[in-house]
């Protein structure tokens, strides 16, 4: 089984910058679509962005131009990087991975403020 841990979040201020990873415990060749969604407080969970094994990738309107996902084979990670954030991008992140089974991680808290 695969496990997906997160890492990277914390607070910042907003127009700040930060870089979420996630490291599976196995290989990520074989996963088809690897992506990383958020959930805020009274909010249901949300696609952030989206990337195929092909390297096709899909971002919420909400985050277009602001953050960028990236697959890395070599060492069995998915990044975002996630720049000019603002306090509505506050929430916890999620890294979710999809073969023939779903899996996805424990989550990891973002919050932008001042």
């Amino acid at each position: 089984q695969v496990q997906l841990v997160e890492s990277g979040g914390g607070l910042v201020q907003p127009g700040g910058s930060l870089r979420l990873s996630c490291a599976a415990s196995g290989s990520i060749y074989s996963f088809n679509v690897m992506s990383w969604h958020r959930q805020a407080p009274g909010k249901q969970r949300e696609l952030v962005a989206h990337i195929t094994r092909g390297r096709i990738t899909i971002y919420a309107d909400s985050v277009k131009g602001r953050f960028t996902i990236s697959r890395d084979n070599a060492k069995n990670a998915v990044n975002l990087q996630m720049n000019s954030l603002k306090p509505e991008d506050t929430a916890v992140y999620y890294c979710y991975a999809a073969s023939d089974r779903v899996y996805w991680g424990q989550g990891t808290q973002v919050t932008v403020s001042s």
